[in-house]
């Protein structure tokens, strides 16, 4: 039985503006995107909720203003692992590397806030950091192959205000503010955690948000994800929750905002021409829902025209934005199977829609005419893996 929840909220969780501006809704998503499921019946009665995303004109965020953290259960089924992919391993070690380069950290002591199955964190202290501390209720030790695991312990469970005597050297955050409705109560708990230790690396990286809004990437906006930001709105926060922020920049072709910083005494002031984005940021939120609109009778269209012509279409990419592709376009239909390199999503089942997860390697015989890749910045190495499994297809990215 589908089970719908709902509610609003009408102040901004980061500044506390009370007037949000309601700009593009979307009823009756899924609640959860990478939760595995065990079979087509299970996936297709997956609970659902409101979605409607708000604009701060304060402070330049984008947030849920229905949504509900009550709903949300992140445990040992929750799937959100990008590390098998060539690509992203080598952004996460060159990251990693950077880090503890840029701030002299051999030696020393790491605390991931949303550790997922715990790569990056190991590598950390794979790459020379002595010890690791990671936080994730979806933590699966058996998955952490990395023989760094020993340098470090983890806690399946979320990181809250209990934990302010945990002492780092550097605090990371990668994916995980996104998905915290009341992101300006969070960074003020994690200030108060710091204290005086005023030498502690700060690092967070999140979606950009701007990106979305100005390519319409419709596949991007989730339940799960309730707050969105620029790099303006995340540096915003972060100098009004007593930061000194040190590095703000674009990375993974442009599609992450990170950023790195200290702890001060209160509020600090802008110095990064990237912050000065709150005119631009409302101008992209007035167009977002045309550009959407187009974008989906676009993708409506090569997915009707190829199943017109007798093309068999598969989507490349079983995590949140194939599973917000599929939901939005309404053309599940006409897609039969979902392809992912993780072999722990391979034969599960894709929420809302029911199309089951398979390998690379089942296209050989399956010979798919289309194959929509849910990341352009994967194009490379599934454009090589086709080329390797003899498949001939037509090849398209969101």
């Amino acid at each position: 039985m589908e089970v719908i929840v709902g509610g609003i909220s009408t102040a901004c969780p980061c500044c506390g503006a009370a007037e949000l501006q309601p700009f593009f809704p979307l009823n009756r998503v899924l609640v959860h995107c990478c939760r595995l499921t065990d079979s087509q019946a299970e996936a297709r009665a997956y609970p659902r909720g409101e979605l409607e995303l708000a604009h701060c004109s304060s402070c330049g965020v984008i947030t849920n203003h229905r949504f509900q953290p009550e709903v949300m259960t992140y445990a040992q089924d929750y799937e959100e692992t990008q590390g098998f992919s060539p690509t992203f391993a080598r952004f996460a070690r060159n990251l990693a590397n950077g880090l503890i380069k840029r701030w002299d950290l051999k030696g020393k002591t790491a605390l991931e806030i949303g550790c997922g199955k715990g790569e990056f964190l190991t590598m950390l202290c794979e790459l020379g950091m002595k010890e690791g501390i990671g936080f994730d209720p979806a933590y699966v030790p058996s998955r952490n192959e990395n023989p760094a695991v020993d340098c470090c312990r983890f806690q399946a469970e979320n990181y809250t205000s209990e934990h302010w005597g945990i002492s780092a050297d550097l605090i990371c955050c990668r994916h995980t503010l996104e998905h915290i409705g009341n992101a300006g109560e969070f960074l003020r708990m994690l200030r108060h955690n710091i204290g005086d230790r005023m030498e502690t690396v700060v690092f967070f990286e999140v979606p950009d948000v701007g990106r979305v809004l100005r390519e319409g990437a419709f596949w991007d906006i989730y339940y799960e994800h309730c707050s969105y930001f620029t790099p303006g709105s995340l540096a915003r926060l972060f100098r009004a929750s007593g930061f000194e922020i040190s590095e703000l920049w674009l990375d993974y072709d442009d599609q992450y905002v990170m950023l790195t910083a200290l702890p001060a005494p209160g509020p600090t002031a802008a110095v990064f021409h990237m912050e000065d984005d709150l005119k631009a940021i409302a101008k992209d939120v007035e167009r977002f829902p045309g550009i959407v609109m187009g974008l989906m009778e676009y993708w409506r269209k090569q997915v009707r025209q190829a199943r017109e012509a007798g093309r068999k279409v598969v989507i490349w990419g079983s995590g949140s934005k194939g599973v917000a592709f599929l939901e939005y376009l309404g053309v599940g239909d006409a897609i039969e199977f979902v392809v992912d390199i993780n072999p722990h999503r391979q034969g599960k089942f894709m929420p809302g829609t029911g199309q089951e997860i398979v390998s690379p390697e089942f296209l050989k015989d399956y010979q798919p005419g289309l194959v929509i890749i849910m990341n352009p910045i994967y194009e490379d190495e599934i454009t090589a893996d086709l080329e390797r499994l003899g498949v001939d297809a037509e090849v398209m990215a969101v």
